[in-house]
């Protein structure tokens, strides 16, 4: 007598893998959120930092040269 076939039928198969996609599709989504809520909290930082720069700009000395300067030029007299 032969053994009884333990191979899941196209029909299980086809269940089984779609509840495979659909799990990995839901830590896809919360991935998704988490990204999103990161991104979203870092352009705030940014936002802020970008203003907190300009605020220094504007306190800044208005007599103060624009050009760059080399930091060998303030380098002290004994070196």
């Amino acid at each position: 007598m032969p053994e009884p076939d333990d191979s899941p039928l196209p029909h299980d198969l086809v269940d089984q893998r779609l509840t495979e996609l659909e799990i990995k599709a839901s830590y896809a989504d919360d991935l998704l959120d988490t990204l999103n809520a990161l991104v979203t909290r870092q352009q705030a930082q940014i936002d802020l930092l970008l203003r907190e720069v300009a605020r220094l700009r504007q306190r800044a000395d208005p007599e103060a040269p624009t050009t760059p300067r080399s930091l060998r030029d303030e380098l002290p007299p004994h070196w």
